[in-house]
């Protein structure tokens, strides 16, 4: 992939690189093009090469191999956001990163019993809402649980929502079909909290009761011109990050 920029800075070198990687474009142990190559491509100082690559290296998309220079280390604990696939369905034609894949597609009603999801999505707590789960595996270890939280309004139009299994194709996109009304996505809110032992029996670890295990977890709000219409929820496996919503 080329790209030439002026001026660009760190992050912008770091930004195209992690891309690259999280697309399947630079698999593990391929190595990144030589800091004097990327000098060029970029018209940046060696000195902002090695910013980027340093921030590569700290999230776990990069090691040093010696002589080898810079390659694309194992991803074992990085991890997709929803946002990340929607991105690189738009820019690849596949939602999943290399060794992705997902499982144990659920639909179901339940009582919105959290505060922030109510907010976001514009019901009272408690109130019964739609409610779809999967989870996300990765190099065949479960990674992250997603949750999407749907106002009612959502199985109006799109009543498949409640079918079990895998929905094809993405639900938003038979949404704008049939009501013309195009969906968009706030910024991913990141946040903490402790793990449920539902969730911590998915991730498959069997922690002793008396031992709480902290868990990343992104919120990202979608809306048409009407309101909130769905709320997605990604729990992350202790000890996974997730690097950007743009990966």
């Amino acid at each position: 992939m080329a790209f030439k920029a002026v001026g660009a800075g760190y992050a912008d070198v770091a930004a195209h690189f992690r891309t690259l990687i999280r697309d399947g474009e630079l698999a593990p142990g391929a190595a990144l093009p030589s800091v004097q190559e990327i000098r060029e491509q970029f018209n940046v100082s060696a000195k902002t090469v090695s910013r980027a690559l340093s921030v590569l290296k700290s999230e776990g998309l990069a090691i040093g191999r010696g002589s080898l220079g810079t390659v694309v280390a194992e991803q074992s604990r990085v991890a997709s956001s929803g946002s990340a696939r929607l991105d690189r369905l738009a820019r690849t034609g596949r939602i999943y990163s290399p060794g992705e894949t997902s499982t144990d597609h659920e639909a179901m009603f339940r009582s919105c019993a959290d505060l922030k999801v109510a907010n976001a999505l514009g019901v009272e707590l408690y109130d019964e809402i739609p409610i779809r789960r999967r989870t996300f595996i990765q190099n065949g270890k479960p990674v992250v649980i997603g949750y999407s939280y749907f106002h009612p309004r959502a199985l109006t139009a799109v009543p498949e929502i409640m079918r079990q299994g895998q929905l094809k194709p993405f639900w938003q996109t038979t949404y704008t079909e049939r009501t013309g009304l195009i969906v968009s996505r706030s910024p991913e809110e990141r946040g903490a909290r402790l793990a449920s032992q539902d969730e911590l029996d998915v991730f498959g670890l069997d922690l002793p009761r008396s031992v709480a295990a902290a868990v990343l977890v992104l919120h990202t709000a979608h809306h048409d011109e009407d309101g909130p219409i769905e709320v997605w929820e990604d729990v992350y496996a202790p000890g996974l990050w997730q690097v950007s919503g743009s990966v």
